[in-house]
């Protein structure tokens, strides 16, 4: 009986054990089912309110903004719409210390650098110019002489990209779809427009201001297409003429800038002062349809130029992603004039923020926000006026070339003896007679001695370098990878001369660029757009991690000579 009773009891605990088990599964389930439910609910919500996006943008646009210093995002934001620059700093991406990583700091280099993702090294766009040594002449940076201009009678389209020796992200984009894509450069510089489209590209597309022409070469084409004709035929540079340029606003407004009629400005051609309304009447001698570029109308011209190419190449309309590079030219011509403290320069800025806004605005409607990807930099900064900053006590000044390269003559000829041993001076570079040098045994260490010792007894000469043995030069160690950045063997000069900040060579009015300094490297860069979440980021990035960023969001390779790495705040 005992035994008996110990089993009935056993039998008892089981059954509870499987009963309160049942029950404990049966809440499990009933808990699982529920979220997963709640899950499906919360999936199928989140699948009805956010937009499935393509896997590809339509159309992808490089903006280049030609001069553009990185503060001007934050100058004259008081007075830009909320469709241009704010629009695309308040719904995209700002990398906010964004630089250069070379020198020197020019328009072909910059271009180049950004649709590459590279840099003067390795992708050979060392300057606007260079010397040729074999050549013995200086060798613009796409000219062609075995191309010809199409659309005009003169040489201004004796261009193409073949100066450039490695592919651009343009090219990359082809290469990826078996070259289903179209790509077009847009700019009224050749350079701006040819070399960030690359070798591969449908059309470039510049200015030639002998009729106001859009231009091109036979490189890309044999004949203008007919809506290029078309436009050329509306006269549309003439109707800006005409206008004049006065400001936007009223110009006690331009309170960013120093007041009309400097010193240190330099004229539009025919003007006897810098100073508004600039009435750009007809004159003997002057070419209004040239002036066109040093006025904020170039970049309108541009902004309408690159719209027709958008609906009448139906660009983004296709299988494939297409994509459009548009460099705005004239803040440059109108930095280079009247300098980055103009009202001249503010009035521009605010002009193309509307130009800006204008564009966005019909992607809107054309292919929609979701579908195009935009970023948008420049190709270098500019230092101030050295006159302007004189004025208020700061170091700066303008060195005599001509002065100086008459001292480093006549001290060569006093160590070795006549002789021609310079045979150019570009990008603050010298290129040496190295036949003379070896015919008279001279090394150019020999030569680089007497030429750091006579430089450095001015007070604008920072430094002298020997471009064989940059790590053994005296400037600090990150600069000289600006230096080793910008060299290339075959195209580079043998002797570089650094000049003290805010130092430039041959200016008594107006402004350059082209240093090391961070006025000239510090640059926008914005990305708006397919898959662009806003934010910002205030890490360092370069020029050269544009073009494989933008490899990595359209999942294609990058560029074969890139050196930059993908910004993964852009990416995420």
């Amino acid at each position: 009986m005992l035994i008996g009773k110990t089993a009935q009891q056993g039998m008892m605990f089981l059954y509870i054990c499987r009963k309160n088990s049942f029950i404990m599964q049966k809440k499990t389930l009933m808990l699982w089912l529920g979220l997963s439910l709640g899950i499906t609910s919360q999936a199928q919500t989140t699948l009805k309110t956010t937009p499935k996006l393509p896997n590809k943008p339509k159309l992808v646009i490089g903006i280049v903004v030609d001069q553009m210093r990185y503060d001007y995002l934050y100058r004259y934001a008081s007075k830009y719409t909320n469709g241009g620059f704010k629009r695309l700093m308040g719904e995209g991406f700002n990398c906010r210390n964004h630089h250069y990583d070379y020198v020197p700091t020019v328009t072909a280099a910059g271009h180049a650098a950004i649709f590459t993702g590279s840099v003067p090294a390795v992708d050979g766009i060392v300057g606007n110019e260079w010397f040729d040594q074999k050549a013995g002449r200086t060798v613009y940076c796409v000219e062609d002489s075995t191309v010809k201009t199409i659309g005009a009678d003169t040489k201004a389209g004796l261009m193409s990209p073949k100066n450039l020796l490695v592919s651009t992200i343009t090219d990359q984009l082809k290469i990826a779809n078996n070259f289903q894509s179209k790509t077009i450069g847009i700019a009224l510089k050749d350079r701006g427009a040819i070399l960030p489209a690359g070798h591969t590209a449908n059309a470039a597309y510049w200015f030639d201001s002998k009729d106001g022409h859009w231009i091109t070469s036979s490189f890309y084409m044999k004949d203008l297409p007919t809506w290029v004709k078309d436009f050329n035929g509306k006269k549309i540079p003439q109707k800006y003429i005409a206008q004049g340029w006065n400001t936007l606003l009223p110009i006690e407004q331009y309170t960013e800038s120093t007041p009309d009629d400097q010193a240190h400005e330099g004229k539009l051609s025919g003007e006897q002062k810098p100073v508004f309304p600039h009435e750009l009447a007809a004159q003997a001698g002057v070419n209004l349809l040239e002036v066109i570029r040093s006025t904020p109308y170039g970049n309108s011209l541009t902004k309408d130029f690159a719209l027709a190419a958008i609906q009448n190449e139906q660009l983004g309309k296709g299988s494939q992603t297409d994509f459009l590079t548009v460099s705005f030219s004239s803040t440059d011509y109108v930095g280079h004039a009247f300098g980055p403290n103009s009202i001249e320069a503010e009035d521009t800025y605010l002009r193309l923020d509307k130009d800006i806004a204008e564009l966005l605005s019909f992607l809107d409607g054309y292919v929609g926000k979701e579908n195009v990807l935009v970023f948008l930099s420049a190709d270098h900064g500019v230092a101030d006026v050295p006159g302007f900053w004189q004025a208020h006590k700061l170091p700066a000044g303008t060195l005599d070339g001509a002065a100086m390269a008459t001292a480093v003559k006549n001290a060569l000829n006093a160590s070795f003896g006549e002789g021609n041993y310079i045979k150019a001076d570009e990008n603050n570079q010298f290129y040496l007679n190295h036949a003379l040098l070896k015919a008279r045994k001279i090394s150019v260490s020999q030569v680089y001695e007497v030429i750091r010792e006579t430089l450095l007894q001015r007070n604008d000469v920072a430094d002298v370098i020997d471009l064989q043995h940059i790590s053994e030069s005296s400037i600090p160690t990150y600069q000289q990878g600006y230096v080793r950045n910008g060299f290339n063997p075959r195209r580079s000069g043998d002797i570089l001369y650094f000049l003290n900040p805010s130092w430039f060579t041959g200016r008594s009015t107006g402004t350059t660029h082209g240093s090391v300094y961070r006025y000239d490297t510090h640059v926008p860069l914005l990305w708006y757009g397919w898959k662009i979440k806003h934010g910002e980021t205030s890490q360092r990035t370069n020029i050269s991690d544009i073009a494989p960023t933008v490899a990595d969001l359209l999942s294609i390779l990058e560029p074969n000579g890139s050196v930059g790495n993908v910004i993964t705040e852009v990416v995420k």
